[in-house]
């Protein structure tokens, strides 16, 4: 991704102490130039502290923001959604204040070359503006890699382990470390002429969205993880060379496909999906190893595959598969800055729910509680888990 010209304020120019902190807006032009800068001088630049990443989960009336701090030798990036009350229909009339969550996927805290003393005054210059704006709260899906992370300042719950493929190794350490199932099935592909086909531009975007879509019906996924073809088109346009698409083709068709977001070091295996009518020559294992071998070459360390779902553990399973000895922590961050008015939200939405008939109460553990759809999460086959606990 080539990053624009400098603006104003040149992030190479000597750090005023006084200037370190700033709240950077992906709707103005010189704070998303400012954004993309600071993205480009970490190390890791992890896709999904992108401003155009986050703008893929903000609803109409959201604020898409970064809150940073700069140094000499490093900086913080935390990419947030700052979500106003007033555009929700269950809030009490004329409450103002918002609260604040990260994009689906890993994120936080993101921190390179920064000494505790600068990370305790980022926290308290985060609380200063999370005072001025009203937020209630605040909740973060953590990365994967602590140590990419300044350490939350808040309560950090566990959410179940995700896989992660480490990619440092030989062809034929790679082969030997899966599963026997798996390398049976990849010959058992191989055999029934399937072939890779990788897409860097999306141009079987129709093919892929076709399969995703199926995929999503099959296992009755949750409303919300039916993402139009819009969605993808948006990755595309916004995003050039932080994806890929990856599709097994045969028959003349693609039968399996999964998009894949590349960062500096990691990439992260996001949605996809498999014909239900193409199982029998096995070629989702097969898309896998061969994405693995792609990402590898490419210069990447690891693949995050994700983690398993509430209630279902084969998921989970299946991904350990190809790394049975690669489970990693995923860990969720969550910050209540005015438990009084979270409890007046809570009341107001079991009223709003009651007055057209609706019985709710949150769900146990969900955070925030007031915004619980006051029913389980259904289970779905999605790349990036869907932690008990989300927004």
């Amino acid at each position: 991704m080539k990053s624009p010209a400098l603006g104003p304020s040149d992030p190479e120019a000597p750090v005023n102490p006084g200037d370190r902190f700033r709240v950077l807006s992906a709707d103005d032009p010189l704070d998303h130039a400012e954004w993309l800068h600071l993205w480009h001088r970490w190390p890791d630049s992890e896709i999904m502290a992108h401003p155009e990443y986050v703008r893929l989960f903000a609803r109409p009336g959201d604020e898409i923001l970064a809150l940073s701090y700069r140094t000499e030798q490093g900086g913080v990036l935390y990419p947030l959604i700052l979500r106003p009350f007033l555009l929700e229909s269950w809030s009490p009339p004329g409450l103002g204040g918002c609260d604040l969550t990260t994009p689906y996927g890993y994120g936080g805290p993101f921190a390179w070359g920064i000494t505790p003393l600068e990370g305790a005054e980022f926290w308290a210059r985060c609380h200063d503006w999370a005072r001025e704006r009203e937020a209630v709260s605040s909740f973060a899906r953590l990365s994967v890699f602590p140590d990419q992370l300044l350490p939350f300042d808040g309560e950090t719950v566990p959410s179940g382990p995700n896989v992660l493929r480490r990619l440092d190794l030989s062809d034929e350490a790679l082969w030997n470390d899966y599963e026997p199932k798996v390398r049976q099935n990849v010959r058992r592909a191989r055999s029934r002429g399937c072939a890779l086909a990788i897409d860097a531009a999306g141009e079987r975007l129709d093919e892929f969205h076709r399969v995703y879509t199926s995929t999503m019906e099959r296992h009755h996924a949750d409303p919300q993880y039916f993402f139009p073809k819009e969605f993808f088109e948006a990755i595309v346009r916004t995003l050039p060379g932080g994806f890929a698409f990856f599709h097994v083709v045969h028959g003349g068709r693609v039968v399996s496909s999964e998009l894949v977001l590349l960062s500096k070091r990691h990439a992260y295996f996001f949605l996809g999906g498999t014909l239900a009518e193409s199982f029998d020559v096995r070629p989702n294992d097969f898309l896998q190893h061969e994405t693995f071998l792609w990402c590898r070459d490419a210069g990447m360390e690891g693949l995050v595959l994700g983690g398993g779902y509430k209630g279902s553990q084969g998921l989970l399973k299946y991904k350990k598969s190809f790394a049975p000895d690669g489970e990693v922590s995923f860990q969720l961050g969550t910050k209540l800055y005015d438990p009084e008015v979270a409890r007046e939200l809570v009341g107001a939405r079991r009223r709003w729910e009651e007055a057209r008939g609706r019985i709710w109460a949150p769900e146990s553990g969900y955070f925030p509680a007031y915004r619980s759809s006051g029913e389980a999460p259904a289970g779905l086959a999605s790349g990036v888990d869907a932690p008990v606990t989300r927004t």
